[in-house]
């Protein structure tokens, strides 16, 4: 569960990001961020997931507060943020380096992820790929982390029209409910049907 209490947020202090802002969200559910670029919906998932302190009021996730960013807590979220980073790694070599800090991450079914996302593991180093490509692979591994929350931020941003189709799919099918999934987008029509 994420609950957020009166926060109060804004890059310049005469312009408020957020005001009195309080929302509480459940396991079980996908819920959608939607708004214009610079509405905010970046800055409010980093909020939520302790990456962003607001200036008054709390965020917490499974009860312990997100600024926190305690380890316990951290292997059961995971965060793909819409400005990628990249290593010169290939396919194999990152899930050999990131998977083990997801204690439920599941080699299986990140393998078919990405069969489902047209890719294939035996691609080559991950920084080569297009754009839309190392999207999919990291779509792909964030899926498959199997964590109890997952943040997106602009996940369709950079996938072709039947790769979105794709997408919205496997969302479908991997949302259960133990999971909360957290989309950010200003595409509507990409994620309305979820």
């Amino acid at each position: 569960m994420i609950q957020l209490e009166n926060i109060q947020f804004g890059y310049v202090k005469s312009r408020p990001l957020f005001k009195d802002l309080n929302l509480t969200m459940e396991p079980g559910h996908i819920y959608g961020l939607l708004g214009k670029n610079g509405a905010g919906k970046t800055t409010l998932l980093k909020i939520m997931s302790g990456l962003r302190f607001p200036d008054s009021g709390t965020a917490t996730i499974f009860g312990e507060n997100a600024t926190l960013r305690k380890a316990e807590t951290l292997h059961d979220i995971y965060f793909l943020q819409e400005e990628m980073f990249v290593p010169h790694l290939k396919i194999e070599q990152f899930e050999a380096a990131y998977a083990p800090f997801y204690p439920n991450f599941n080699h299986d079914q990140f393998v078919e992820y990405l069969r489902e996302l047209e890719l294939d593991k035996e691609y080559g180093y991950m920084d080569k790929l297009s754009h839309g490509q190392k999207k999919k692979v990291l779509i792909a591994f964030a899926l498959a982390t199997n964590t109890k929350v997952l943040f997106m931020d602009e996940p369709t941003n950079g996938l072709d029209i039947p790769s979105k189709s794709t997408f919205r799919k496997l969302m479908a099918s991997a949302a259960d409910d133990s999971r909360l999934v957290i989309i950010s987008t200003h595409q509507v029509r990409d994620l309305h049907s979820l």
